[in-house]
């Protein structure tokens, strides 16, 4: 029986480093990792970097260039396990605001000379361009979930990451519901679980910068605050295009409501109007 260790593999596209920063807070839990598991490629931390094939990869950034489709390629290659982390590999981050409008306007806005600017029309994630055996949602990622899918992996078993939303952590942590209380918009229900309900604790909305949890309802929810707490469609299609805007789920609900704004002519409303 080999005596070798699985080596682990960290590699970053456009994102702000987050997620990778994450890793790191783990400390003492990533001094016992890097003794069942060999750390080969991992840039943010050391400058050692071991070619592959790799046992597990993680990677977090969403794909906006066309270099970042090749790496991604030639990563999913050298992986026997590839797992994208973060909102921007899982769903191309708050960069894919830009896929509602023309990149080449925003170069203009941002940058002197734009037409050095080379990217795609785009930002997307990982799994529009390979297979991804993993998604773990947050901006950034939980730690602990971070080190339960990588030990699950080399473990060879299904992470066990809940699926469940928002909502369960507020009543475990005993929050009183800053909707039905306070008449605060709020994501959390359809939000994935990950962050320990950081926003609501503090009687703010969630904004969902954990994604769309299984089996969400966007719309049912939408119109809840619509009819319910007199927020202008408008508002709603800005907040589900925030940290997940290129999901298929947020992209889809956010034009049915931006369809309604503009059909009515409805002006923008604030999200959290009590807090602001």
């Amino acid at each position: 029986m080999s005596d070798r260790k699985p080596k682990l593999a960290v590699f970053k596209f456009a994102s702000c480093d987050g997620c990778q920063l994450s890793l790191l807070d783990c400390e003492t839990e990533l001094l016992e990792l890097a003794a069942v598991a060999e750390i080969s490629y991992f840039l943010e931390a050391s400058s050692r970097a071991l070619p592959g094939p790799y046992d597990i990869a993680l990677a977090d950034g969403s794909i906006t260039t066309e270099e970042d489709v090749r790496r991604i390629q030639e990563i999913r290659k050298q992986s026997k396990i590839l797992v994208s982390i973060g909102a921007c590999a899982v769903a191309g981050g708050i960069q894919a605001l830009r896929n509602y409008t023309s990149v080449e306007e925003y170069a203009r806005y941002v940058y002197p000379k734009p037409e050095y600017i080379r990217s795609l029309e785009t930002s997307t994630p990982m799994s529009k361009h390979v297979e991804v055996d993993f998604e773990l949602n947050g901006c950034p990622v939980n730690k602990n979930q971070l080190l339960e899918v990588v030990a699950a992996f080399l473990q060879g078993r299904r992470p066990n990451v809940a699926p469940y939303s928002q909502c369960v952590d507020c009543k475990i942590k005993g929050n009183i519901c800053v909707m039905v209380a306070h008449g605060v918009p709020c994501l959390g229900p359809i939000t994935h679980s990950g962050c320990g309900v950081l926003c609501p604790s503090f009687n703010r909305g969630c904004y969902s910068c954990f994604g769309p949890k299984e089996t969400p309802n966007a719309p049912s929810l939408g119109n809840w605050f619509i009819q319910e707490m007199h927020v202008k469609p408008e508002t709603v299609e800005r907040a589900l295009r925030s940290y997940y805007s290129g999901s298929d789920l947020m992209k889809t609900a956010s034009e049915e409501f931006g369809a309604a704004r503009q059909k009515f002519g409805l002006s923008p409303t604030p999200l959290h109007p009590k807090n602001e």
